[in-house]
């Protein structure tokens, strides 16, 4: 795992600039450093190392190809490299092998099939930048499912690319204005979606695809898909079929191989273990490959509805696994906020940002790599959204539009703050909790007209971000485009897929990718392995969702491994109290970056609704967390980026 970054053209040329750039990142690589520069193009391409397979000098980047023409700076692994060497060694294709390292395999594979022969063979994850010194290109390219990231675009005179934005922003030629439009869509979502960055000007390259850039960084081409995960939702869908058991064997030897490549290192190795049924499948499968006890790794909570870390234990004692945990006190959670900034270079509110990067922290004591479970609720129906959601739908759909309108409007002038008071008055069987906050939800649920809309509307912050930021307008997504959306079955199966495009690659995997690369951890995802994603669109939904839950088919390869009646208990989420902490401890913290005065000359919000839900988040009257949490990491964000 390493950072890369670099640039082509500008107002002044000097190696030095890319050296500054890729000591921003040092963290993605503190173990080796890199520059390689060419005067007559204007081009500079730099690399953080993280050693991971080939710890010698032979997998040192900039790496060249023997021949001169081909120069790779690469982030990520590419788990199927002897396959692939294999096949250039077949095919005449094959370097005089200098090491064993993966980067000289890609390079390999570059020379001989081309950008894009070669991404469609890689089994891996990764964001690399390729020269082409014959065709005066530059490509980018990144992994299928975006666990690595790659930001680029135009700054002033210069063409930027890098691992992080914290790399561009120390070119001399960085502008820095922020994008409201892309502000706006962080607001609906807590994060910026690609292609949009936080930037004018700099994009996020999605993920399975590749750019070329030109005529010195001033000729960028469109990203070119290699890998399109609409046409492997759709055609898998159509061709969905098998029995329960085969399915079962297929999944398992599926999990075993994606695993056990993800468990080649030349580093200590290990994995991170909520005790739910992915992050165990994943612990599971490395153990039963491993010939010594594996190193897994669990943070806890003292507050009640926070706590994993007892069923991680129990699973850890089945599997025999050598397990660490660390109970976080509150002190040690908040601790980590002033970091965020830093950490997440971009405006990123999902509050679980916390506890991972405290669990990275807490396997870097002992590990260079650690196995995540991430991945499994996207692809094997494991969101409570999925049912719970999808089942109120199927409820108010059956309403004429005109009886949910009507509704609609009913409750959004219900005063459930009043209700909620009156209700205390009856036994607790029949109330229902937090009325105040449940009745507008309500109301806007009834208010859409299609599935579509209604989950659009399920999976936002701020309904209206236009309102609330200044000067915005909110750009559309396939959320908001349903025409983008391929030919799935139904509603459950659209949820699924946009939120592997979407919730998945912006939100799950740059939380993963920032938390660990900031304590210089490799974080893998074997779920995510493609073919593992290929296979679970051919699974029938009524092997994903049954018998009242989801990741049936999942659970029925982990029962092979580890007891049901250890597994089975309701889903819990991985957060942290921050409803709490804003009206206690983080309260001062909160008041300054909410403060009246202040959003009003800084000039991004209108500052009467955030006011406004402020106070009624302080006095209990709404809870308003997730919406303020949003809010207050733009605030910390501009404070620490804002004037630079």
């Amino acid at each position: 795992m390493c950072g890369i970054t670099g640039f082509w053209g500008g107002e002044r040329f000097e190696p030095a600039i890319a050296e500054k750039m890729a000591r921003r990142i040092e963290n993605r690589g503190p173990d080796d450093a890199g520059v390689w520069a060419e005067k007559a193009a204007g081009l500079a391409l730099a690399h953080r190392r993280l050693s991971i397979l080939e710890l010698s000098s032979a997998g040192h980047q900039p790496m060249h190809s023997p021949c001169g023409r081909f120069t790779l700076v690469y982030n990520g692994e590419i788990y199927n490299h002897q396959d692939l060497r294999e096949q250039l060694e077949a095919e005449g294709g094959a370097f005089e092998w200098r090491g064993h390292s993966d980067t000289e395999t890609l390079l390999a594979s570059l020379r001989h099939w081309g950008v894009p022969g070669a991404l469609e063979r890689l089994n891996g994850m990764f964001a690399f930048a390729l020269w082409d010194a014959s065709e005066r290109t530059l490509f980018l390219a990144r992994d299928r499912m975006g666990e690595k990231p790659l930001y680029y675009g135009r700054s002033g005179e210069a063409f930027l690319f890098g691992s992080e934005l914290k790399a561009l922003a120390a070119h001399p030629d960085w502008r820095g204005e922020v994008d409201r439009d892309a502000l706006a869509l962080y607001m609906r979502h807590n994060y910026v979606p690609a292609p949009w960055s936080i930037y004018l000007g700099i994009a996020k390259l999605p993920p399975a695809h590749f750019v070329a850039i030109r005529e010195g960084g001033r000729a960028i081409g469109e990203p070119q898909c290699y890998w399109d995960l609409g046409t492997v939702a759709e055609q898998g869908a159509m061709a969905a079929s098998g029995t329960a058991e085969s399915l079962t064997d297929e999944l398992d030897a599926l999990l075993q191989d994606a695993v056990g490549r993800r468990m080649a290192a030349d580093v200590p190795l290990g994995a991170f273990l909520s005790g739910g049924y992915d992050s165990t499948a994943v612990a599971a499968l490395m153990q039963a490959q491993s010939e010594r006890p594996i190193q897994t790794f669990t943070i806890g909570f003292h507050e009640e509805g926070y706590n994993e870390a007892v069923h991680a234990r129990a699973v850890a004692d089945h599997l025999g696994t050598d397990h660490t945990e660390l109970y976080v006190t509150p002190e040690q959670a908040m601790a980590v906020i002033p970091k965020l900034p830093t950490i997440y270079d971009e405006p990123f509110s999902d509050s679980s940002q916390i506890p991972t990067y405290l669990v990275s922290q807490l396997a870097r004591q002992h590990v260079t790599v650690s196995l995540s479970g991430d991945g499994g609720d996207e692809l094997f129906c494991g969101y409570n959204r999925y049912f719970l959601g999808f089942k109120v739908w199927q409820k108010l759909r059956v309403l004429p539009p005109s009886a949910r309108r009507f509704l609609s409007w009913g409750l959004q002038r219900a005063p459930g703050h009043t209700l909620d008071s009156m209700q205390r008055r009856l036994p607790k069987k029949w109330r229902v909790s937090n009325l105040a906050d449940r009745l507008p939800k309500l109301a806007e649920v009834l208010s859409h007209k299609d599935g579509q809309s209604f989950y659009r509307n399920l999976v936002s912050h701020a309904k209206n971000p236009d309102q609330l930021v200044l000067g915005a307008s909110e750009p559309p997504t396939i959320l908001s485009q349903p025409e983008r959306l391929p030919n799935l079955p139904g509603l459950r199966e659209q949820m699924m897929y946009l939120d592997a495009m979407t919730y998945l690659p912006d939100d799950i995997l740059t939380k993963v990718d920032r938390a660990s690369m900031a304590v210089s951890l490799e974080a893998r995802v074997p779920l995510l392995d493609h073919r593992l994603v290929e296979f679970a669109w051919r699974v029938p939904t009524e092997y994903k969702f049954r018998e009242g839950q989801g990741k049936w088919l999942l659970r029925q390869v982990l029962y092979r491994y580890v007891p049901q009646q250890i597994m089975d208990r309701p889903k819990m989420g991985f957060g942290v109290p921050i409803e709490h902490w804003l009206r206690g401890p983080l309260r001062e913290w909160a008041e300054e970056l909410l403060d009246e005065k202040r959003l009003r000359e800084e000039g991004f919000f209108d500052p009467a609704p955030i006011r406004k839900m402020w106070e009624e988040h302080v006095s209990g009257k709404r809870r308003w967390h997730y919406y303020l949490w949003d809010v207050l990491m733009f605030q910390a964000w501009l404070e620490e980026w804002g004037t630079r």
